[in-house]
């Protein structure tokens, strides 16, 4: 049982800062303007993907992950 309990603390925490991040995430500058994203437009359509932002989240994220496992 305090197993449960410990998860859903953990799945909390990991909620609360995934809300701040939201809050806060079109106060950071660069944020999805980073050199390497990939913004094309023409007269009718806008393709935008955030390249270069999703890999730098992608590793920063792995390594979070990798130090909380290595616990």
């Amino acid at each position: 049982m305090q197993e449960i309990a410990k998860t859903l603390i953990i799945f909390g925490i990991i909620l609360i800062a995934v809300g701040i991040i939201l809050i806060f995430a079109p106060k950071l500058p660069y944020l999805g303007r980073l050199p390497g994203d990939i913004y094309w437009e023409k007269k009718n359509f806008t393709i935008y993907f955030p390249l270069t932002t999703c890999l730098l989240i992608s590793v920063i994220l792995s390594l979070i992950f990798w130090l909380w496992s290595r616990r």
